[in-house]
């Protein structure tokens, strides 16, 4: 759907390209969300949990930065993922106000259960795009999220 907003070129165009990034990207977390569902475990859980798996143990500020997740909904997360032991949290001792967050063997296990199916899901939605249309696509959010970050 297009924006009806009747103003000048550049701002219709603006408008108009903002209205479908955010349309595909609901679509498409809707439909990674359903997987994830399944497993009990939201988009930033398990944005978390493969972040830990692929990286290794992280400072839980980090992964709220790399997850573009606020400090307190990154807590909550952890909290979360916590209780159902698929992490481990311990003070930075250089820093007691830090956390260093671990994943336990289960949480482990549950990612390399998921992700092969996350992955393939991904591959699937994003199978419309030809591999260069994904690369280009790629460069486009890349210089956007740049631009975006550095205002």
């Amino acid at each position: 759907m297009p924006t009806h907003y009747t103003g000048d070129e550049s701002t219709r165009r603006a408008l108009d390209a903002y209205i479908k990034l955010s349309r595909a990207r609901k679509v498409l977390g809707h439909r990674t969300g359903q997987l994830l569902a399944d497993f009990g475990l939201t988009e930033s859980q398990f944005g978390t949990l493969e972040a830990l798996y692929f990286l290794g143990p992280m400072s839980q500020k980090d992964i709220g930065e790399k997850l573009l997740v606020s400090g307190g909904n990154m807590t909550m997360v952890i909290n979360n993922l916590e209780k159902r032991g698929l992490v481990t949290r311990q003070r930075v001792q250089e820093d007691r106000r830090q956390f260093m967050v671990s994943l336990t063997d289960r949480g482990r296990r549950l990612v390399a259960e998921i992700f092969p199916a996350h992955a393939q899901n991904i591959v699937d939605l994003m199978g419309i795009l030809s591999a260069e249309e994904q690369d280009h696509l790629g460069r486009l959010c890349k210089a956007l999220g740049r631009q975006t970050r550095e205002a």
